[in-house]
């Protein structure tokens, strides 16, 4: 069953965030309000229910975090969902990649309206220069397989990806069986009853054995 978010005080209850906290994110929500007026940020429909919708969400992946590690990559940001939600909560070196120069705008401006340090690039992530990232967020981006052929040039042994998903997680994760090989954690999502967290590790391509002659092979 789906919990409630309905707004700062559950939001804290829920995830036992410090005040200083909060009132960042509190911060970061009444910017994103004042911001999508002019550009659209997040659905319009979907601001009466923010702390639901988008910070919750968001926030529900912290959990799955382990611990000491060195660096978060978000892809696909957008308004920053989920790793601006995730730095603002404690999430080290986070590196917030977005395409959409108004979103990084945006984002800019609310880390420095939160006080909180993440590393913005606003860019493709095919255009990112790699690097060993600890965790890897996506949310609502593309399709899995889609998403571990973007993410290949940045995961490691220890790497942790964190995809959010919906209705479509089983069609995705059988076309992504096809081209990967991967250590499989499912939990259901806190704020969709449809939806799915995705946690993976030991990602890796499959690889196709090499057809055997068996009239060249000795007897």
């Amino acid at each position: 069953m789906k919990q409630s978010f309905s707004g700062p005080e559950a939001f804290q209850t829920a995830f036992g965030v410090s005040r200083e906290t909060l009132d960042r994110l509190t911060s970061y929500a009444d910017l994103l309000v004042k911001w999508n007026l002019k550009i659209n940020l997040v659905s319009p429909d979907s601001i009466p229910n923010l702390w639901d919708r988008h910070f919750a969400d968001s926030a529900q992946l912290f959990r799955f975090i382990p611990q000491n590690t060195p660096n978060l990559l978000d892809v696909g940001s957008g308004a920053g969902f989920p790793g601006l939600v995730l730095a603002i909560m404690g999430a080290r070196d986070v590196h917030l990649v977005e395409s959409d120069q108004r979103k990084v705008a945006f984002m800019r401006e609310a880390a420095r309206a939160a006080g909180v340090q993440v590393s913005l690039h606003p860019e493709r992530i095919e255009k990112l220069a790699p690097f060993a990232a600890g965790v890897i967020t996506a949310r609502a981006l593309a399709p899995l397989d889609k998403l571990l052929d973007w993410t290949e040039p940045f995961r490691g042994p220890e790497t942790v990806s964190l995809f959010l998903k919906g209705q479509t997680v089983e069609a995705e994760l059988t076309d992504a069986h096809k081209q990967w090989t991967m250590v499989l954690d499912r939990q259901k999502s806190l704020t969709d009853p449809t939806g799915t967290i995705l946690a993976l590790r030991e990602v890796r391509r499959v690889r196709d054995e090499p057809v055997r002659d068996p009239s060249n092979q000795r007897k």
